[in-house]
């Protein structure tokens, strides 16, 4: 039983900007630490700034389910033990923290659904309005448009069979997911596959990721000095965004076109209830966070997913086979039969495990408190949740936690897991609303080229994880092989960029 703390100043406001743990953690020493601690500089031995996250899951192995760090004066808590993060998850005790790399964006993304703080009112008016776009109804008539961008990945990746080249997986998801989320949810093609390079706004995109991450590796008062270069690149990043947006909603205004996809309920639909609409600034930022959350964890997610697959070809036979029995001869698998691929979301599922694109959530506490009955925590004091090592807590994984299994997500397996202890798309009421989105997305893709390819992967290739507050495996290529017998080229009925409305990933959460 969770015990709670009466405080005696009920109303005393939150710290103002950054609180650092010594704020929130009364009994902070009892929390372990690195050993060798430099003055000023902190817990700074050892650790690679291009991998914060990957530098804090070793750590986390060697201290503990609950550990803490310092770097340039700022002290943080981490937590990934199951016991602890279940506790956090309490929606009564805790509530989502923005923080971190996460506040970092707000520069961009404002007060939409995933860098708004708790207090903001637009995030709950974005969620309730845009709630409806992500129904069953809403996901079937995504459906078709999902098909035909995933046509145009398999005309891609035909080419490059045809050329004998290996496929560039990460870029080609990224394309992938790009193109599905700006047609269904905004009705704009955006002509990746037509790229020899990535879409403008991709690189804008990925800088401005990169830019947020790298600001939490200076000291705060040095940032405007050691980074005055790469801020005017993210300064002109921003820009690029907004305009390309900005663009994307004047052309909506002007044809109203979009026959109710998410673009549309931001424009015209007013809150069931209150009646309040979207203001045309948070329209912008809620388009801007469902464009970069929504496509680039998702792209992460089928990275993965493919990696494991070419290192493991009885686990991609079995899920290919499925593909056949369930899909048949059929060149357009219907909405329903998505579903029906049980392994292939397996498959899915145990690449998030393993290396979750939206690696972390922050959470604090609405009251003083205490975690899991041993760790005081004031009103406001907050930790970030390291999921990939949550997902790797030997507990409840096994001993094998580090090996690729499916099989750990059959119902007998699932169910006999205790709650929170899988959490790719956060957790609460702030968790990613277009999570089934996502998974649809991602499952009928993997449908698809398992069905058309095999997968070999590259003998030389050891992965390697490239953070930019999301993760992504960089430099994977694979070489594909035609199955025997080829299937029909996927086909769908033509139709609109604007049918339907849109979604967003395990990221674009709230």
């Amino acid at each position: 039983m969770a015990e709670t703390v009466t405080r005696t100043e009920e109303d005393a406001p939150l710290p103002k900007g950054f609180r650092g743990a010594e704020q929130g953690w009364p009994e902070l020493s009892h929390i372990p630490r690195p050993p060798r601690r430099l003055p000023l500089l902190g817990d700074v031995l050892g650790v690679d700034r291009r991998t914060p996250l990957q530098d804090s899951m070793r750590l986390g192995a060697q201290l503990g389910p609950i550990f803490r760090r310092k770097a340039f004066g700022n002290e943080f808590v981490f937590v990934w033990g199951a016991e602890l993060a279940a506790d956090m998850a309490d929606e009564s005790r805790f509530a989502k923290h923005v923080g971190l790399g996460v506040a970092n964006l707000r520069p961009v993304a404002g007060d939409g659904l995933f860098t708004a703080y708790n207090h903001e009112p637009n995030w709950q008016l974005a969620h309730d309005v845009l709630a409806p776009g992500f129904s069953r109804e809403a996901m079937e008539g995504y459906h078709a448009m999902m098909l035909a961008v995933a046509g145009r990945l398999t005309d891609h990746w035909d080419r490059e069979l045809a050329a004998g080249r290996r496929v560039d997986v990460p870029g080609d998801m990224t394309k992938l997911t790009l193109e599905t989320i700006a047609r269904t949810g905004f009705g704009h093609d955006f002509g990746s596959f037509e790229r020899d390079r990535p879409h403008p706004f991709v690189t804008a995109m990925i800088g401005t990721l990169t830019y947020a991450q790298r600001l939490n590796s200076v000291p705060g008062p040095l940032a405007p000095l050691l980074l005055r270069q790469a801020a005017r690149r993210n300064a002109a990043d921003i820009g690029f965004l907004n305009r390309t947006v900005d663009d994307l909603v004047t052309e909506r205004r002007r044809t109203s076109r979009g026959e109710g996809d998410l673009l549309d309920r931001m424009l015209e639909t007013a809150h069931p209830q209150t009646g309040e609409r979207l203001s045309a600034e948070n329209v912008r930022r809620q388009v801007i966070t469902f464009l970069v959350a929504g496509h680039e964890t998702t792209s992460g997610a089928l990275s993965f997913a493919l990696h494991y697959l070419a290192l493991h070809p009885r686990i991609a036979a079995r899920a290919a086979a499925e593909v056949d029995r369930v899909w048949g001869d059929t060149p357009a698998p219907g909405y329903d039969q998505v579903a029906r691929l049980r392994y292939v979301r397996r498959v899915l599922d145990e690449s998030l495990r393993l290396w979750p694109t939206a690696p972390a959530f922050a959470r604090e506490a609405r009251e003083d408190t205490v975690l899991a009955g041993r760790h005081p925590i004031r009103r406001g004091g907050w930790a970030l949740v390291l999921t990939p090592m949550l997902h790797r807590d030997p507990e409840v994984w096994g001993p094998d936690a580090e090996s690729f299994d499916p099989d750990r997500f059959d119902a007998k397996a699932a169910r006999g897991r205790a709650p929170h202890t899988f959490k790719p798309f956060g957790t609460g009421a702030r968790a990613c609303i277009g999570r089934q989105f996502a998974l649809h997305e991602a499952t009928l893709v993997l449908g698809l080229l398992l069905r058309r390819y095999g997968l070999v992967a590259d003998p030389d290739y050891r992965l390697r994880v490239t953070e930019r507050l999301t993760l992504m495996p960089e430099g994977l290529r694979l070489r594909l092989e035609r199955r025997t017998p080829a299937p029909a080229p996927v086909t769908v009925p033509d139709a609109p960029a604007s049918e339907s409305g849109g979604r967003p990933v395990h990221g674009a959460g709230d």
